[in-house]
């Protein structure tokens, strides 16, 4: 018998055998792969059975860019050219400043346009803000700096905010703003909203009987290094639960990360100015 011969059958055999089980073992996999993508639920189906609903969603093909900018410093008060106002600062840079008004100004309702009005004909650069919150038991309007409509989310270094009395007259308001603001050149199109819903809905933060009331592109702060500040893209999903009460989560448009200001959230809203 030729021994040399008969191993090198066997040999052929066997690897014949290996890449015949082999493929066996691909096309099971494959095949559990596409019962598994078959089977799994859109993240439409899972929001309707879970009674989560929506209304209009932004343009799926939206682009963004990361930008940059640095810290505004107010040189002195004498930049602030109302008599009305009495200038002072709240830090040794000088990048806050308040002012409190020598004469209230009447404000012609407690709305959104009548502390849009009163910023934009009051309020050095008025028109680089955006409203995002009034606060009627605070007596307090937050305005969040902007750039191309899209808001600076929570950014202690571009915000303003607004204090009326309880005769409906803005007393002081408290002012940080970005300046030297550049885009990246690069474009990057933004993770579409319902792809951003799929990840907050994975992480269990989007209840039952809750209804998405606004989707909004804004930015987030990636990196603040002193003077320095690099903002991302970041997506704004506010949420209406069922009994009433308002959550709000923010996502990275580009990574798809969820990005946690909680910290400056507290901090804006638990600072007082002892305003009567």
């Amino acid at each position: 018998m030729d021994w040399n011969r008969t191993k090198s059958i066997f040999i052929f055999v066997f690897l014949i055998l290996d890449i015949f089980l082999y493929s066996m073992y691909l096309n099971r996999y494959n095949e559990a792969q596409s019962v598994e993508i078959l089977g799994e639920k859109t993240i439409e189906a899972r929001l309707k059975d879970d009674n989560i609903t929506y209304g209009a969603l932004p343009n799926s093909n939206e682009s963004a860019t990361y930008i940059t900018g640095k810290v505004h410093i107010f040189k002195n008060a004498d930049d602030f050219t109302d008599d009305n106002q009495r200038i002072s600062f709240t830090d040794e840079t000088h990048a806050h400043v308040r002012a409190t008004f020598i004469n209230p100004v009447k404000l012609r309702n407690i709305d959104d346009s009548s502390f849009t009005e009163f910023v934009h004909t009051n309020v050095k650069d008025g028109d680089s803000y955006a409203l995002w919150k009034v606060d009627r038991e605070e007596r307090v309007a937050i305005f969040f700096q902007k750039k191309n409509n899209r808001m600076f989310y929570y950014n202690e270094s571009a915000l303003l905010k607004v204090r009326w009395n309880t005769d409906n007259e803005v007393v002081t308001y408290e002012q940080s703003m970005i300046d030297n603001i550049e885009e990246m050149e690069q474009q990057e199109t933004v993770i579409p909203p319902l792809q951003i819903f799929q990840t907050l809905y994975n992480k269990g933060l989007l209840k039952s009987e809750s209804r998405i009331t606004q989707v909004k592109l804004g930015y987030s702060t990636y990196s603040n290094l002193t003077q320095t500040q690099v903002l991302i893209p970041t997506w704004e999903v506010q949420v209406k639960l069922s009994d009433g009460e308002i959550e709000e989560y923010f996502v990275d448009a580009i990574d798809g990360k969820i990005v946690e200001i909680q910290g400056d959230k507290k901090k804006g809203e638990e600072e007082d100015w002892g305003v009567e």
